[in-house]
């Protein structure tokens, strides 16, 4: 009985051998263009969340100060 399954030994041999004459000189430049993305992507993240901290502190000011024109509008409308 012939069993289909996950191939194993020499069978899993054949198959990446013949995996690698078809694909053999893309990978490389798959390879590169996978790091690079990843490089992007973790840069990405250090920006985002560098800008992102400095967003609220420089919020966090401006709101302080739009309240207290806020509060200084209203108390000379009174």
């Amino acid at each position: 009985m012939i069993g289909f399954g996950i191939p194993h030994g020499m069978e899993l041999l054949i198959v990446l051998a013949v995996v690698l004459l078809l694909f053999g000189h893309r990978l490389p430049g798959m390879a590169r263009s996978l790091g690079s993305g990843i490089t992007e992507f973790k840069r990405g993240l250090k920006d985002g969340s560098s800008k992102k901290d400095g967003d609220d502190s420089s919020n966090a000011d401006s709101s302080n100060a739009d309240s207290s024109k806020a509060d200084s509008d209203s108390s000379g409308s009174r």
